[in-house]
């Protein structure tokens, strides 16, 4: 028997324990096959979207050579990063708000470090065994068994890692021109270095540090607890229902020994990735994979006993002894209260105003700069005329053609365009191209001296008209 554990205790968030390595036990249940549909699904996108083609070119290709970036058919600049940290912005409050209803979810079932451990895992156990046999194999001396298991296991650990690598890179050079340079050795150091450099940190991180990525390295890790509450859903252990713990016979009555419902077998212990006994209360090193909760009701199972002695459950609930089917999965409750209210409103106000700007987005975009080698200078008859150096985006499959024009002003009278004002702009690719501007002497003789705003304007010739326009200034010298 033991006695009964405080749920609201603090967990040790200074404390560091020397390192050991967690072998954990295999387990079944809901929360796993949720887990493993997380692995199937994040796994299929990431190495199925470089293999996917979409009009004729791959669905997600960041060009960074040529700074252009395609995603399932739309096209982006470097000029539209604006819509990248608003999409950042967007997955960061989605996680705040998600990590306020049901805690740190998003570590136990999605985390690209939790899926890879899941993954190599898997293939430890295929070579190894489950966690007994594992322990036996590390505690045996090396010879042919050994080295074969071990061998075999580093082996598909580091085949993996590499194809992880080569899918990244598969994202920034298309995949299929890359397989078609392995065998003949004309990958490029880059392409090299980023391959080996991404597969051998998957092979680290999954395969051997694991837990420890979670517990110290991860920033998410460490500040998550600033975003739960006592009405947080976490992983929890009902100590009013299960204590006194201890062991006894399948059929003995519990409230007769005085013993609550736990029976002290540690499984939940056993099966924890981390390595936590969640009986302790809660600990900021759970990542609320559910393992525990799947290895606890197929005990409870076992003994006749209603599941759900651990659970997904708040502070709160656990304190007023609030009943909770365990046979449902968890529910995001308690979402009307002002911390889960101010990061729903903030993700929906990102997320409504990255989509409209997203679909109002222009298929025209232009930049001008002053060409820096010819500041103004005065030409024939006394004229002063200005360069610049004109960036045009056509964010369109198809060519366009498109014509340059200065907007009238009348501080500017005369202001015009001399070089050739129409382009010929590529599909999907941008051009630079230089513009000369002159203003007429007369106009030029009350405006010695000044710097002036002007505007530039770009339209497509054609059926499918469309405009851009930019600010920059026209120098008229002393």
């Amino acid at each position: 028997m033991s006695h009964l554990p405080n749920p609201f205790a603090p967990g040790h968030l200074l404390e560091m324990e020397p390192w050991q390595k967690i072998q954990a036990r295999s387990v079944s249940g809901r929360y796993t096959r949720l887990r493993w549909a997380f692995v199937w699904l994040t796994q299929l996108a990431f190495y199925g979207l470089p293999w996917l083609n979409w009009a004729g070119r791959p669905a997600l290709l960041f060009d960074l050579e040529h700074r252009r970036f395609f995603v399932f058919g739309a096209l982006f600049f470097p000029q539209d990063m604006i819509w990248l940290t608003a999409l950042l912005i967007a997955s960061a409050l989605l996680l705040f708000f998600v990590t306020t209803l049901v805690g740190r979810v998003w570590c136990g079932f999605a985390c690209p470090q939790t899926v890879y451990t899941e993954l190599f895992s898997w293939i430890e156990r295929r070579c190894e065994g489950d966690r007994l046999a594992r322990q036996r194999l590390d505690a045996a001396p090396w010879g042919a068994r050994k080295l074969l298991r071990r061998g075999g296991k580093h082996l598909a650990w580091g085949l993996l890692g590499l194809w992880t690598g080569l899918s990244l890179v598969g994202y920034f050079t298309p995949v299929r021109e890359l397989l078609a340079a392995l065998p003949a050795g004309a990958l490029g150091a880059w392409e090299v270095f980023w391959i080996l450099f991404y597969g051998a940190a998957t092979y680290l991180h999954a395969g051997w540090l694991r837990e420890k990525v979670c517990q110290h390295a991860c920033p998410y890790g460490r500040f998550q607890g600033a975003m739960l509450d006592s009405r947080t859903l976490n992983v929890a252990y009902d100590a009013g229902r299960g204590e006194p713990r201890g062991g006894r016979a399948r059929q003995a009555d519990a409230r007769a020994l005085g013993l609550g419902s736990c029976v002290d077998c540690t499984l939940c212990v056993q099966v924890c990735p981390v390595g936590i006994d969640i009986r302790a209360g809660f600990q900021a090193a759970c990542i609320n994979c559910g393992a525990c909760i799947d290895a606890c009701d197929t005990v409870m199972d076992k003994t006749g006993q209603r599941r759900g002695l651990i659970r997904f459950a708040s502070l709160e609930g656990l304190a007023q002894a609030r009943p909770q089917p365990a046979a449902k999965a968890p529910r995001a409750h308690g979402l009307w209260r002002p911390r889960a209210l101010v990061y729903g409103t903030l993700l929906l106000v990102t997320v409504v105003a990255l989509g409209v700007g997203l679909l109002q987005r222009p298929t025209l975009r232009m930049d001008a700069m002053r060409d820096r080698a010819v500041l103004s200078r005065e030409v024939e008859d006394g004229a002063i005329e200005n360069s610049y150096q004109v960036l045009l985006l056509n964010a369109r499959d198809g060519e366009r053609a498109a014509a340059l024009q200065v907007v009238a002003d009348p501080v500017l009278p005369g202001l015009a365009v001399v070089s050739d004002p129409r382009v010929m702009l590529p599909g999907a690719d941008s051009q630079t191209v230089l513009l000369r501007l002159r203003l007429p002497a007369e106009a030029a003789q009350g405006l010695r001296g000044r710097i002036l705003p002007v505007a530039l304007q770009a339209r497509t010739l054609g059926p499918d008209y469309e405009a851009a326009s930019t600010r920059t200034t026209f120098v008229v010298p002393r």
